[in-house]
């Protein structure tokens, strides 16, 4: 099914599909939760975070519009697996290579143009696939191919169960270990699938960017060490200590975007 979106403002934007329902939700629903409308910036970002906060409230006022987008778990797990210690630009190079390598292709036309449009591989294929032939989609990285392989294994074979891991009821510690239990799948990477592909708001990832914010915005002490397991999990607790802990990925998702536009100056994500 192919989906053509352009954003038309702040708050609106164009669907253009063939279908009125994405997997048996109507399409305004669908949208509405994928791009998390039902979330209310005052649930992330209480009326109390502002009054300790001032200065920097006044700062993040432009970022409220940022929105997380409930992916799918399987392709969310593989996203992030390929963006481990590297950058944006070939982050994207290899998401790219594994869509045209193992993704279904597709040719649509929209607005008078043929437009060739992949699938995102399942996990039946990526699973079956070559260790060699992976690591050309993997900048060569035959350990991050191997890698890719065996978790996708495990989903095939069930022991990898989004289903089961998307249950509030999981305590999101538990999310974690389970899916750190997969090679190469740190407390990090864990916490990033959680957030943006179990719709765990309350998951927070923390990289280099996100341990300096909490240096310099919030005073952690903590932020001053190198980031390790142990220190990785204190910092998580800080932060839920002055967010709102249900919605404490989210928020950090602002922040993040926020210190690096305002305070780093990065212009390119």
């Amino acid at each position: 099914m192919s989906i053509f979106i352009r954003q038309i403002s702040t708050q609106e934007f164009e669907v253009n599909t063939i279908e009125n329902e994405i997997k048996g939700i109507p399409i305004p629903l669908f949208f509405q939760r994928y791009f998390s409308l039902d979330i209310d910036m005052d649930r992330v970002f209480p009326e109390s975070f502002a009054r300790f906060y001032p200065d920097l409230w006044k700062l993040l006022a432009e970022y409220f519009s940022l929105r997380i987008m409930r992916q799918d778990p399987f392709e969310t797990m593989i996203s992030f697996m390929c963006a481990q210690g590297i950058g944006m630009h070939l982050i994207r190079k290899q998401v790219s290579m594994l869509i045209k390598t193992y993704g279904e292709k597709t040719t649509v036309t929209f607005a008078g143009n043929e437009i060739e449009l992949y699938n995102f591989p399942d996990p039946e294929r990526l699973a079956a696939a070559d260790p060699f032939m992976l690591s050309r989609c993997t900048n060569n990285n035959r350990v991050r191919a191997n890698n890719i392989i065996a978790v996708s294994q495990g989903v095939v074979e069930g022991k990898v169960d989004f289903q089961r891991l998307c249950d509030r009821d999981m305590p999101l510690s538990e999310v974690r270990r389970k899916l750190s239990e997969n090679r190469g799948i740190g407390f990090k990477i864990a916490d990033c699938i959680a957030l943006f592909g179990l719709g765990r708001f309350d998951a927070f990832p923390i990289d280099t960017h996100v341990k300096q914010y909490l240096g310099s915005w919030f005073k952690s002490t903590t932020a001053l060490r190198s980031l390790s397991p142990a220190s990785y999990l204190i910092l998580d607790a800080e932060a839920r200590s002055f967010l709102n802990p249900d919605f404490a990925g989210y928020a950090g998702h602002i922040l993040f975007h926020c210190w690096r536009r305002e305070i780093k100056k990065l212009q390119s994500f």
